[in-house]
């Protein structure tokens, strides 16, 4: 009986079935921030305020006070450690499935010299001792450090593991594992000092779940938000051996489908393999570390031309920039600054942007404002916005150019056409005056607007 054929899925295909899984396409209205987590696979949290815009942008109408109450005061999010033992954001109730998940991932080489590292025995004694000494507690490191060797030695406080400015006692090596194995989370931060404290403080009763069924349960919740892809790309975005990622697909083959995604063999999961309706569609703009580029695979489809070149570092690690997102693709990069009620933001897309994308970006850039907390422009209603007429100004080269309540900022294309108080090319009024300004690495987007 000949084999029945592997359906083919196109890039285009493959971006639009995430951007709709991520939210990406529209942004959600019937749903909550745990639930919006729990579709991204978690969300990094390497910087606190990057992961409330990721969490954010996918949501209508959530402000990032609201992020804050669901990880602080809801605790329907929980802050720990995940994915290659980097800080995230989880769903409380998912914490089962991934500390069962993460705790049966292969440990990596110790990098550490060998009169540093901890062994294998010490490193469990050091877990123990955390999930003791956490129990009903919350406790900076330096609290901890005094805890964990009141339980275990002095040598678990030796100063000898280096660090950014100085030395850490030799305990901390294993504190993302900890983490992994739901012995501690993040506490609320007393002042500036990070704590920590038991999970089970989020989720009462809480206890890994078994290692098969919750890596089963990860690779599918993988394969819905980031497939098609392959084990090497679980294996890579979980930090786990592509031997063993290997090996797990292969015992997982009756809950897998085989696809073609870009004429290469690739995975989704069984039953997932329907084609999206429509093409990828929307401009977002995400922020460091947004789960969506850093999970997402292959890097060479979505990182295409230049944006490799800005977007990733040398060593093609994604993450390190704010990207402008385009139809699924990276298609710019964008940070901010913020200074009082001001809010300083430059776009730098690296190619011309249609009259719909300009639009999008333009939106944007509101709800991102909307969801710092910021006031609207004068003329802009929720759902609709009226454009006040402008005085006409005329645009020394070089310099900024300001309406209104501030101004921003459309592609690096020429304004030829543009009128004021119009984004080019589009024929709308728009409450900032539209223009252009040289960038690192070509003409960039930049302005200011009220926050």
């Amino acid at each position: 009986m000949p084999d029945r054929p592997v359906p083919a899925l196109s890039w285009a295909q493959a971006c639009a079935r995430r951007l709709d899984w991520h939210a990406l396409s529209a942004p959600r209205t019937d749903t909550d921030p745990a639930d919006v987590v729990a579709a991204m696979c978690g969300a990094h949290a390497q910087l606190l305020t990057a992961a409330e815009w990721s969490i954010g942008l996918r949501l209508a109408a959530v402000t990032r006070g609201d992020v804050q109450a669901a990880l602080w005061t809801g605790r329907s999010l929980v802050k720990t450690f995940g994915p290659r033992g980097t800080v995230h954001l989880l769903p409380t109730r998912d914490l089962p499935m991934w500390t069962g998940a993460l705790s049966a991932v292969p440990s990596a080489p110790n990098a550490f010299a060998k009169d540093v590292r901890l062994t294998s025995e010490q490193a469990d004694a050091v877990i123990e001792a955390i999930a003791d000494a956490l129990a009903g507690a919350e406790m900076t490191t330096d609290e901890l450090t005094d805890a964990v060797v009141a339980r275990t030695g002095a040598w678990a406080g030796d100063l000898v593991m280096p660090a950014f400015q100085g030395v850490r006692p030799r305990w901390r090596q294993v504190l993302p594992l900890a983490g992994m194995r739901g012995a501690l989370c993040f506490g609320p931060n007393r002042g500036r000092k990070v704590t920590y404290t038991s999970p089970r403080r989020w989720l009462p009763g809480f206890r890994p779940a078994a290692a098969q069924p919750a890596l089963a349960g990860l690779v599918r919740r993988y394969l819905h938000a980031y497939g098609p892809a392959t084990p090497a790309q679980f294996g890579q975005w979980l930090g786990a051996p592509r031997r063993w990622s290997a090996e797990l697909f292969s015992s997982l083959a009756g809950e897998l489908q085989q696809v073609q995604l870009d004429r290469t063999p690739a995975w989704l999961a069984a039953g997932d393999g329907a084609r999206p309706s429509a093409p990828p569609c929307g401009v977002r703009l995400l922020p460091y570390f947004d789960a969506y580029v850093v999970a997402g695979q292959p890097r060479g489809l979505l990182y295409p031309g230049r944006a490799a070149e800005r977007a990733l570092t040398p060593s093609g690690q994604a993450g390190n920039y704010p990207v402008l997102l385009i139809d699924g693709t990276v298609g710019g990069v964008w940070h901010h600054r913020r200074s009082g009620r001001q809010l300083d933001l430059t776009v730098e897309p690296f190619g011309q942007l249609t009259a719909r994308h300009r639009r999008e970006l333009d939106d944007q850039v509101q709800r991102f404002g909307e969801f710092l907390g910021g006031t609207p422009p004068p003329g802009h209603r929720h759902g609709h916005r009226r454009r006040p007429p402008m005085t006409p100004i005329p645009e020394p080269a070089g310099e900024p150019v300001t309406a209104g309540a501030g101004r921003i900022f459309a592609g690096p294309e020429s304004l030829a056409g543009a009128g004021p108080g119009r984004a080019p090319g589009t024929g709308r009024g728009s409450p900032w005056l539209w223009r252009r300004s040289p960038g690192r690495g070509g003409r960039s987007t930049t302005g200011t607007a009220r926050a």
